[in-house]
């Protein structure tokens, strides 16, 4: 019997690991990318003797990539090493509070006493509580398709239906950080969770405060090439399965015959197969590939809120600070203000919280010596016709004063070099829809269950990875959402 081939749609990270999980399976893969790189948002330039990782900065959870590593009969660590960060974060307040999110949980839980007064025990509660609400939403909302049957007639699909209240999912995370914690700062803290897959703590459920134990318990690590070498070693480890991969290489169309998708059509020929994964934001799948078809739109899902997006400035820094660390926030004095300009005024508020990542903490030659390279984001709203120009040059003057003034020196003639990246670009380079990060928003108790499928129910032999579909956005939930859907498959 021949083997069954399957094209892949996109060489973003979910793409990459769907690619290996299935050549793994035995099928033959082709993966076809529109860029000239493979990563998707996890990419990287230079510029000026500095090195930047383009996309997502935070590395937790690396036992997925490992677990790829280790399906195709290898050591991972022959291929793909990292470093447990001792400290997760720098927190930076306006009134000049400074915390150290340390890893050890008892050491985090003192920090936060000491600096804020606010009781160690409450920290380890609240992280003891983030660990029961994964250990009761993991195998079923996290590994599991959410849309087959059989998912909900396991019996720890049934033990964590019984738990379904200690989940929390009625009431805003901000509330539940409310009633967890009497400093506002921690409240802050940990309202920033829900910020990872592009929420708002005022509206999105309180089960988000799952986010916190993936760092405190699993821990954040620094891959020693820096976050690009992920995709690189990935890509590699497909290649030495045969997978098959197609640069500069736009996709146009999904072939659909009787409802069977067929192969896609790409530089005026069509490339058959059996099975097609797309790996592409599902809104342009739907809308680009499927422009034919729009009896086949699942039009409530691709009219659902989107996530928010970001504005990001890459600095090439003629100076070291000895303060900052790998990951650093500087927090806004109005936090709920400064989300009712993202959700509500779709704009940027003038006191933005600011993350700052800089890599060469770990990997020096990521900038000239003495020198630093400056990953610069801040939250915004996702691209609704804008006026982008006159919002980034704002903005661009807000995080300079709140740098400036919180680190005692002025930042801008500092600066040497600069690129942008905002959700116009976003979407342009990585069609993500109006620039959303993570697909649909989690301002919605039941938005787990919202997310578009990662198989088609009207086209037989079409798929789903990636951030826009279940699980989630960001590395961890892409390389599940490849999991899930490679089973499916098989």
């Amino acid at each position: 019997m021949p083997q069954q081939k399957a094209v892949i749609i996109g060489a973003g990270i979910a793409g990459i690991a769907t690619a290996i999980r299935l050549a793994v399976k035995g099928y033959t893969v082709e993966v076809y990318e529109a860029n000239s790189y493979p990563g998707g948002k996890l990419s990287q330039f230079e510029q000026d003797g500095y090195r930047f990782d383009a996309g997502p900065s935070l590395f937790t959870m690396p036992q997925y990539v490992d677990e790829l590593f280790k399906l195709a009969g290898k050591n991972p660590a022959d291929h793909f090493t990292y470093q447990k960060l001792d400290v997760v974060c720098k927190y930076f307040y306006e009134d000049s509070t400074r915390l150290s999110a340390y890893a050890d949980t008892q050491q985090f839980a003192q920090e936060i006493e000491s600096k804020t007064g606010e009781p160690a025990a409450s920290v380890i509660k609240h992280l003891a509580n983030s660990s029961d609400i994964y250990s009761i939403t993991n195998h079923v909302f996290l590994e599991r398709s959410l849309h087959k049957l059989k998912t909900y007639l396991r019996w720890d699909t049934v033990r964590s239906i019984l738990r379904f209240p200690k989940i929390d999912p009625l009431r805003a995370m901000h509330k539940a950080n409310q009633s967890n914690f009497k400093d506002k700062r921690i409240v802050q803290f940990f309202d920033r969770y829900a910020t990872y897959n592009g929420s708002d703590p005022y509206q999105a459920p309180a089960t988000l405060n799952v986010i916190p134990h993936l760092e405190h318990h699993f821990g954040a690590y620094f891959p020693y090439g820096g976050m690009y070498s992920i995709p690189q070693s990935l890509v590699k480890l497909a290649e030495e399965l045969g997978v098959k991969f197609h640069y500069n290489y736009k996709v146009d169309e999904i072939v659909v015959i009787n409802n069977k998708a067929k192969g896609i059509r790409a530089k005026g020929e069509n490339i058959l197969a059996d099975v097609v994964v797309s790996n592409m934001d599902v809104w342009f799948t739907y809308n680009r590939l499927l422009g034919k078809y729009p009896k086949l739109h699942p039009q409530k899902i691709l009219n659902q809120e989107r996530s928010s997006s970001a504005l990001i400035f890459y600095w090439g820094i003629k100076k070291h600070f000895p303060e900052l660390d790998l990951h650093n926030i500087f927090f806004s004095a109005d936090y709920r203000a400064e989300f009712g300009h993202i959700w509500k005024q779709q704009d940027i508020y003038n006191d933005p919280t600011v993350y700052l990542n800089i890599s060469s903490k770990y990997k020096t030659d990521d900038a000239p010596e003495g020198c630093e390279n400056w990953f610069v984001m801040i939250n915004v709203p996702a691209n609704n016709g804008q006026d982008w120009d006159k919002l980034i040059a704002d903005a661009r003057q807000h995080i300079i004063a709140k740098l400036s003034k919180i680190l005692g020196e002025d930042i801008a003639p500092l600066i040497v070099c600069e690129s942008i990246l905002d959700p116009r670009s976003i979407e342009s380079k990585t069609s993500s829809y109006k620039g959303s990060i993570y697909g649909t928003s989690s301002n919605n108790r039941f938005a787990a269950f919202l997310r578009h499928a990662n198989k088609s129910s009207k086209v037989k032999g079409l798929y789903f990875c990636g951030g826009s579909v279940h699980p989630g956005g960001g590395i961890p939930l892409c390389l599940l959402s490849a999991k899930i859907t490679a089973d499916i498959i098989s």
